[in-house]
Formats: structure tokens, C-alpha cells, sequence
């Protein structure tokens, strides 16, 4: 049987200590953050009159004209964008926009006019991985620091013709355009290569540095093939019913997901068994949970 009546899954009651545990690593990680976003700000785009896309631009270029606080400028130009949010993405998630966007304006200050580099190249490739990073860490753990993107998700919504990213797109196209009236058009070719490599180490965060492979296996030796995977490799499969497209007849997939180390081991282990087996592999980004179970007879 591949199906069988389990028994409804409840939410896990966690204790105090527990609850306690998670919000302070919470609470360290989205510090952590800030402080990480804040250093490639101060330390190599502001000096250098490099800006980031969003919420974070516009206080960059307000607080070059009017020599206000930068962190304080993102924080109250913030706090209309995550009010926003409140019936989207919850509660919780703008109590920690605002811790982070708090602990953002705390690092700012204390990092003001300290400059890493005046390369504008180094500027651009450290400040955008640096930015990502910061960016990523403060996502991973539900919060957010820049506004424009809870706008353009509550806009996608309404208008239903536009995606969240083209708004994006859309909104920091005049933001940099603006840099480029502002600090110079070089200035905003920086600013656009420094959100682009950002983008791509933010991406590289959420989804896990260490990308595992799923690996579906179809084989009339379905059983032996998923026994051997078990014990040699130490990770579970599962068996899924199929339906040949010419045969017309029911199969058996063989489901397992392993590192990319293990991956030429599984094809090797897969042949050895069946060399007319058909595998399909494919990237998995994140996996969470146990690698085995172990049942006890």
C-alpha cells in the first residue's frame, strides 16, 4: 500500500525557554543584518556616492541634500511602507521591519565616516556583496528593510496586469535616474551594477549556498534500487506511482534527494542495478528535515 490513513498532524506546542531562545536569535541575526547592510552603505557606497535601489536611494539622495541622518531618513520614510504591510504579511513581520530598520539607523550612525575604498569598482562589487548579504540574512528571518517592495506586492495585487518585479523594475528606474542627475551618470551605471550583484548574492541566501539534487529513478528494479540507496548513501526515498505515456501501463518513480557529492556515487550505484534505468536530476535550492529514517524491527 502506498497510501494509508495517518492520523491529523498538530502544531508542535513549544515551551517558554524555547519561545525565549527563538526570539533572541532572532533578534541577534536581524542585528546581525543591519549591521552587515550597514557596513557596505557607509563604508563603501555612500562615500562614493553609490546608492541602492528602493527605500534605501531615496534617503541616500535626501540625506546628500539636506544633510539630514541617513539611518533615521530610512527609518521614518520606512514606517508608512510597513504599516502597509500589516494586513499582507502579518504582525510579526512588521515588528521585525522595524527592529531591523531600528537596528539599521543604530549601525549608520556608528559607522559614518569610515571609508573602506575609494575605488569605485571596489566600491561596487564589495558594496553589493555586502548589501546582499545583510539583505539576505535579514529575509531568511521575515523581515524586510526596504519599503518599495511591500508597495509593489499590495500593487501587483490590486492591478493584476503588472508583477511585483517589473514594479520594482519600474520604481528604481526613476530612482536611478535621479542618482544619475544628482551624482553623475557613472555614478548610476555603479549604482544599477551594485543592485544587480546585491540581487544575485541575496538570491544565493535564500536559497542556500549548497545546492542539493532531487533525483527521480524509474526502473522495474524500483525495490532493489531504493534499498541500495538507503543503505549505501544513508538518505530516504520515497515511491511514487506513474503511468507510462506510450505503455499506457503503472510504474514505480524512486524519489531521493542527495548533495552534489553523492550524485555520480547514485548514478553509478542506479546502473550497477538497472543500466536501462531512466533518471531525471535536478536542483533542489534548500532541504530541511531528517536525511533517514531508521525503522527498528
Amino acid at each position: 500500500m502506498f497510501f494509508s490513513k495517518r492520523k491529523k498532524a498538530e502544531p508542535i506546542k513549544k515551551t517558554k525557554l524555547e519561545i525565549a531562545r527563538e526570539i533572541i536569535f532572532k533578534a541577534f541575526f536581524l542585528a546581525l543584518g543591519a549591521f552587515i547592510f550597514a557596513v557596505g552603505l557607509e563604508m563603501f557606497l555612500l562615500p562614493n556616492k553609490i546608492i541602492d535601489g528602493g527605500v534605501v536611494g531615496i534617503s541616500m539622495m535626501l540625506s546628500y541634500i539636506t544633510q539630514w541622518n541617513l539611518g533615521l531618513l530610512i527609518f521614518c520614510i520606512n514606517i508608512p511602507f510597513v504599516l502597509m504591510a500589516l494586513t499582507t504579511l502579518g504582525k510579526k513581520f512588521v515588528i521585525q521591519t522595524f527592529y531591523a530598520t531600528g537596528m539599521l539607523a543604530v549601525a549608520t550612525n556608528i559607522l559614518h565616516g569610515r571609508q573602506a575604498t575609494e575605488d569605485l569598482l571596489l566600491a561596487t562589487v564589495f558594496g553589493g556583496l555586502i548589501l546582499g548579504l545583510g539583505v539576505g540574512i535579514i529575509l531568511r528571518n521575515n523581515a524586510s528593510l526596504d519599503g518599495t517592495e511591500m508597495v509593489s506586492i499590495n500593487l501587483a495585487k490590486k492591478l493584476k496586469i503588472i508583477s511585483v518585479g517589473e514594479l520594482l523594475m519600474f520604481i528604481n528606474l526613476f530612482i536611478y535616474m535621479g542618482a544619475g542627475f544628482l551624482f553623475g551618470w557613472d555614478r548610476a551605471l555603479y549604482s544599477i551594477l551594485t543592485y544587480y550583484i546585491a540581487s544575485k548574492v541575496i538570491d544565493s541566501v535564500l536559497e542556500g549556498l549548497d545546492k542539493a539534487k532531487s533525483v527521480r529513478i524509474f526502473s522495474e528494479c524500483y525495490r532493489e534500487i531504493g534499498e541500495a540507496i538507503m543503505k549505501e548513501l544513508d538518505v530516504s526515498v520515497t515511491y511514487m506511482k506513474a503511468l507510462g505515456g506510450y505503455s499506457r501501463q503503472e510504474k514505480v518513480q524512486t524519489y531521493c534527494v542527495v548533495s552534489k557529492f553523492e550524485i555520480a556515487k547514485l548514478k553509478e550505484l542506479v546502473h550497477s542495478l538497472d543500466p536501462k534505468a531512466f533518471m531525471v536530476t535536478e536542483d533542489v535550492h534548500e532541504v530541511e528535515g531528517v536525511r533517514v529514517k531508521k525503522h527498528k524491527h
